[in-house]
């Protein structure tokens, strides 16, 4: 079992930066990759990004590749998501999600989720 939080999100303009960060309690943190996904109101869940849990390979969503990055820390048990150069359309609830082994870019694939964290960009 593994319990997710997520915490770092906020109100920002166009242009601006937050780290999203995601506490994992238990001690197979390392055993899992770790994904975020968003939601945006009226729409589906969609993948952002995720990070395999042992080589630390990552993979993005193209929308976000070049300003988003992915990070983790097994020492801590918290996955990143460091968002530069945010805009508009990146407002949405984030997510973390981790599931056994290797990534993937379906929510369906994913184990465990955290609460969300609210993410608002101002045009």
């Amino acid at each position: 079992q593994v319990q997710l939080v997520e915490s770092g999100g906020g109100l920002v303009q166009a242009g601006g930066s937050l780290r999203l960060s995601c506490a994992a309690s238990g001690r197979t943190f390392s055993s899992y990759a770790m994904g975020w996904f968003r939601q945006a109101p009226g729409k589906e869940r969609e993948f952002v990004a995720a990070i395999n849990r042992s080589d630390g390979s990552t993979y993005y969503t193209d929308s976000v590749k070049g300003r988003f990055t992915i990070s983790r820390d097994n020492a801590k048990n918290t996955v990143y998501l460091q968002m530069d150069s945010l805009k508009p359309e990146d407002t949405a609830v984030y997510y973390c999600a981790a599931r056994k082994f290797f990534l993937s870019t379906s929510a369906s694939q994913y184990d465990y989720w955290g609460q969300g964290t609210q993410v608002t960009v101002s045009s």
